[in-house]
């Protein structure tokens, strides 16, 4: 069970959207305008947060921003009656995960929540260390000891979700959806390539290999320190 904070003017709509979250044995608290959700969402430990566009009091992107300057990396959908593709932009640019234009299908917003909530906690860190390895998202720079990492955009992304998962098994369906952003898993060595170029840069700088196959299953990212 998951703890879901949603900030929602609209009763109606928060009335539904209350009902089928908590019909899906997640613990839903509802905050109706801006001031009132922006404190519980300081106040609380929440998997997740469903805030509107545009609430009273408060612009939810105003919510959203102020929560990201004071640290609050809880992952956010933002929902909105405003669905062109720039209200989508300002929408993730202002801190948001996820973006979902109303009307809304209740089973889709379900399901967006739940693979936030799948999400590691920590996937809104932009500058990762583990082991020897460091790389920093938002200068797409990377490191493995003394020695810098030449990454292209897609490798530096790949290696931020093996990194995040140390010692876990990732499936190719869990990289073509979080890395290539496919809901499918097509037939194609398009993983394969990346993580073989990623793997010879990687091991060009000495030390142990880091990532490593798992027969029939996926990939795995082991820490050398």
């Amino acid at each position: 069970m998951a703890r879901v904070l949603l900030i929602e003017d609209d009763a109606e709509t928060a009335g539904v959207v209350l009902d089928d979250l908590r019909g899906r044995g997640h613990a839903v608290t509802w905050a109706a305008n801006g001031p009132e959700g922006a404190r519980a969402a300081r106040d609380g430990a929440w998997g997740a947060i469903i805030l509107d566009r545009m609430l009273p009091g408060q612009d939810g992107l105003g919510v959203l921003q102020d929560l990201r300057r004071d640290g609050d990396r809880t992952p956010a959908l933002v929902l909105s009656a405003l669905g062109d593709v720039d209200e989508r932009i300002r929408g993730l640019r202002a801190g948001g995960d996820d973006y979902l234009a109303k009307p809304f299908a209740l089973g889709e917003l379900a399901a967006r929540i739940e693979a936030l909530l799948r999400r590691p906690v920590d996937s809104r860190a932009t500058l990762l260390r583990v082991g020897s390895l460091e790389i920093d998202l938002i200068a797409g720079t990377g490191r493995r000891g003394a020695r810098d990492l030449e990454l292209l955009p897609r490798e530096l992304k790949l290696l931020a979700y093996l990194m995040r998962a140390p010692g876990q098994i990732v499936t190719r369906a869990m990289l073509f959806e979080e890395v290539w952003n496919y809901r499918f898993t097509p037939k194609s060595n398009l993983i394969d390539v990346h993580l073989g170029r990623l793997r010879r840069k990687l091991e060009a700088c000495g030390g142990p290999p880091l990532i490593q196959n798992v027969r029939g299953l996926g990939f795995t990212f082991t820490p050398d320190d």
